[in-house]
């Protein structure tokens, strides 16, 4: 009630534009491969030039955007969704695992979590369902501060936690 009271306030033009935006909503989906947003083929998925052994799991969708903006990983990803804080892994997480086990083998997968203790865990979790399909398993270093949210990292931190990351 109260956001519709606060729509109201902002006046007809501003809900004429917030409406407009909200229909433009209905032209997303979700990329079969990397579960990230897009308006018809995943940009990210179908670029030749992405390293396509190197897979980088994130949370968030605004997670790929963060990492995207600090222009130093070319591989792909794949957007898990929020880890659970009561452990293992819903339904849909299953599903988006074993798409990325059918897309491995990979030389090394990023767990480019939050730093908090439910993402730790959760990382822990993403390690035993991908073994067998990647050489190597990374997290981001620690230039991200505990507790942090990788969508909030400024560019140059975000940019040394990939850099850095073991």
């Amino acid at each position: 009630m109260r956001l519709a009271f606060h729509l109201i306030g902002l006046g007809e033009n501003s809900i004429a534009e917030i409406a407009a935006a909200a229909a433009g909503l209905s032209a997303l989906r979700i990329c079969p491969d990397c579960f990230f947003f897009s308006d018809g083929a995943c940009s990210l998925c179908t670029d030749a030039r992405r390293a396509r052994k190197i897979l980088a799991v994130v949370e968030r969708p605004t997670d790929v955007l963060a990492i995207e903006k600090t222009k130093k990983f070319d591989g792909t990803y794949l957007v898990l969704g929020e880890m659970r804080k009561t452990g293992g892994f819903a339904p849909d997480q299953k599903l988006k695992l074993a798409r990325a086990r059918e897309r491995g083998p990979f030389d090394e997968v990023i767990l480019a979590f939050d730093q908090t203790t439910y993402a730790d865990f959760g990382a822990s979790a993403v390690m035993k369902e991908l073994e067998g399909v990647t050489k190597k398993v990374t997290r981001l270093g620690r230039g991200i501060p505990t507790g942090g949210e990788i969508e909030f990292a400024d560019e140059d931190t975000l940019g040394g936690a990939l850099r850095n990351r073991s």
